[in-house]
């Protein structure tokens, strides 16, 4: 623009210098020149204009799309945000879950120590019941021999029943301990037994 405004002094110098020299065919040149030069200028204010327009709508266009980043990026730190928070509850849930499993396994593990302990006891009485009960059985068939009562085991703790099959008939027998002594009670089981050998 500078440029163009020197020219136009240039001009405007030469044009006062012809007309006082009054030739008529370097005034005519200087006007044509004169207008060749005010049509370059609107020329290149059109296109001047022009590049400023199409720089307004570059900007424009260039702010939108930095205005729709900016909105993109905020969804983004958003869900960015929620998923690192599902990552904390989801490592705490599996804190959880990871100690929820070693108890679990300890008490597997517990409950497998108490198993083997239960098979080896079971053992231990199956070997004794092998042992015992066929020599209680013996013991008391002998005590069925010697003293001919025949005990009822189901009844409560504190309660005898049975049948003494006596020589002549068989007497039904049903004594409270609870309200007897021990010593009664004994000596009425005595007096079952036959003493003739």
């Amino acid at each position: 623009m500078a440029q163009g405004q020197k020219d136009m002094e240039e001009m405007g110098e030469a044009f006062v210098t012809f007309i006082n020299s009054s030739q008529l065919d370097p005034l005519r040149r200087v006007k044509d020149e004169r207008q060749a030069l005010r049509d370059r200028q609107v020329e290149t204010a059109k296109v001047v204009t022009q590049i400023l327009k199409d720089v307004a709508q570059i900007e424009e266009s260039v702010g939108q799309r930095l205005l729709d980043m900016e909105e993109e990026k905020k969804q983004k730190d958003k869900e960015l945000e929620n998923l690192e928070e599902q990552l904390r509850q989801c490592s705490a849930k599996s804190q959880i879950t990871d100690s929820e499993l070693q108890f679990l396994q300890r008490e597997l593990e517990s409950l497998r120590h108490a198993e083997h302990e239960l098979t080896t006891f079971q053992n231990e009485v199956d070997e004794v019941t092998t042992e015992v009960i066929p020599s209680a059985v013996y013991v008391a068939r002998l005590y069925y021999l010697i003293t001919k009562i025949k005990w009822e085991y189901d009844t409560p703790p504190n309660v005898l029943k049975g049948v003494h099959y006596g020589a002549d008939l068989a007497t039904p027998i049903n004594i409270d301990t609870s309200t007897r002594s021990r010593c009664d009670v004994s000596d009425q089981l005595w007096d079952f037994v036959s003493t003739d050998w």
